[in-house]
């Protein structure tokens, strides 16, 4: 995972790089931009050439002014992991999933809402604060966990990872692409949930119906199964483990519950301020929100001083990273503007998507999001490095802002679970023992009904935004 993450660091800088070379040799221009309603749009047919200025050596200062760019949007990130990682290491949020594993273990009844009720618990997950890389953590539990109710690895791995995916690809308040998009494209924070709601609720009853056709399929013929032969071992193995799947000393303490009412208390300020509060409700209120609700967990939990400062400075550094490739990312839109190159861009893509009709742009987006995000698989390094590009080349071609974000959360996201530049798909193949190739062949009938589905999504969006 490391290294897949070094490799795209510094493809990323080499793209930045790549980019001033091209300052010496694209024909530079601009458009002109004006302001309206607090919002800076760029003004059709305005496109003129400008004299030149190729970058050189100062190129080396764009990563620093990526940061100073992207300083708002980084406090807020670094406070969101830190809130996470509170909220984790107070036991709530491992306890409430051991809980669920007991009670499809001990209820076989209800057997057959196990897929779809834990798949929309993560997705809701990665739909509200962009979990992704906290689902490794649940894949060791929930792959005996299948295993034990009849499904395979396959099933195990998936409702922890694909759900989050899912709910990340398709969120309607995820920080991390929804949140950083709109504040890029200068609308209000989390505005346009409503549909956003309903999209997420589509895509993740998409996503659980194929994996519990999927699931029962394996239930009754587990030879059918994808890790059949691994998981021949693994069931042999199940008495040990039931001794601890099966088992009800994972009980939801007081402290747990006002642990998980303080984060819920904290959503519900946040949508609050989202409807009454639009246009004046952004990163850093609710920022100082999640805040809030990481101080009220830690004490909820009973952490010590010691144990909360710690848990609130890992959570920060564990998004060092995601910062660290926002900086990179902002550093290569720097490069173009200041090369005066990024309108020349800008001016090239309206030209080609502007010969299809408006309602086919958001697809054309998409696709570009698509090939984008297997060189850079980072829902906010894509968000801060194609936004400034793609928000006003849809006020060009006539595409509302809200469905250019929505193209590129899709595009973002529906390719992740197969691109091996994505450090938590390489991370779970991993741990759940299937092999690269293996994943990829038999996960591509649902990504194809993704992208069809994320298509034809687009084009109703078109017309209600």
């Amino acid at each position: 995972m490391k290294k897949l993450l070094c490799n795209t660091y510094f493809l990323v800088f080499t793209i930045m790089l790549f980019v001033a070379a091209l300052t010496w040799i694209v024909p530079t221009g601009q458009y002109n931009r004006v302001e309206k309603d607090g919002r800076t749009y760029v003004q059709a047919g305005s496109y003129h050439k400008v004299s030149a200025n190729p970058q050189g050596i100062g190129v080396l200062k764009a990563p620093v002014e990526g940061f100073t760019q992207c300083a708002e949007i980084i406090a807020f990130i670094l406070v969101v992991g830190a809130l996470f990682t509170v909220i984790e290491r107070t036991g709530a949020i491992n306890t409430v999933i051991k809980k669920i594993s007991y009670f499809f273990s001990t209820h076989p009844q209800y057997r057959k809402f196990f897929i779809p009720a834990c798949m929309f618990m993560f997705s809701l997950c990665g739909a509200l604060f962009g979990m992704e890389e906290e689902t490794l953590i649940f894949i060791p539990i929930f792959i005996p966990l299948a295993i034990s109710l009849g499904y395979d690895t396959v099933v195990g791995m998936s409702i922890p990872f694909i759900g989050a995916f899912t709910g990340f690809s398709s969120a309607f308040v995820n920080p991390f692409t929804v949140g950083i998009a709109q504040t890029i494209a200068e609308l209000p924070m989390y505005s346009g949930w409503e549909l956003r709601l309903g999209i997420w609720f589509l895509f993740t009853a998409v996503v659980a119906t194929f994996f519990s056709i999927y699931g029962e399929r394996i239930r009754k013929n587990p030879t059918k199964s994808l890790t059949y032969k691994m998981d021949l071992e693994k069931r042999a193995e199940l008495q040990v483990i039931n001794d601890v799947v099966v088992d009800d000393s994972f009980r939801l303490t007081r402290a747990h519950k006002l642990v998980l009412a303080s984060f819920a208390a904290g959503m519900g300020i946040l949508f609050f301020g989202i409807i009454k509060y639009q246009g004046n409700w952004y990163m850093t209120e609710i920022a100082a929100v999640f805040l809030g609700v990481t101080v009220a967990a830690a004490y909820f939990g009973k952490l010590t001083v010691n144990q909360s400062t710690d848990a609130i400075i890992a959570g920060a550094q564990s998004m060092v990273s995601v910062c660290i490739l926002m900086a990179l990312a902002r550093s290569i839109v720097i490069v173009a503007t200041n090369g005066y190159i990024l309108d020349s861009f800008l001016h090239s893509m309206t030209k080609s998507i502007g010969l299809l009709p408006s309602v086919l742009a958001p697809q054309a987006m998409f696709i570009i999001q698509t090939v984008l995000n297997f060189f850079i698989a980072s829902g906010s390094g894509q968000a801060v490095l194609t936004m400034p590009i793609m928000v006003p080349l849809g006020d060009l071609v006539g595409v509302s802002r809200q469905v250019v974000i929505l193209a590129y959360q899709f595009g973002e996201g529906w390719g992740n679970p197969i691109i091996p530049t994505a450090p938590v798909t390489m991370g779970a193949l991993a741990l759940a023992g299937i092999s690269y190739p293996q994943w990829v062949k038999w996960f591509m009938k649902l990504e194809l009904i993704l992208i069809v589905l994320s298509m034809l999504v687009l084009i109703p969006a078109y017309y209600i935004w």
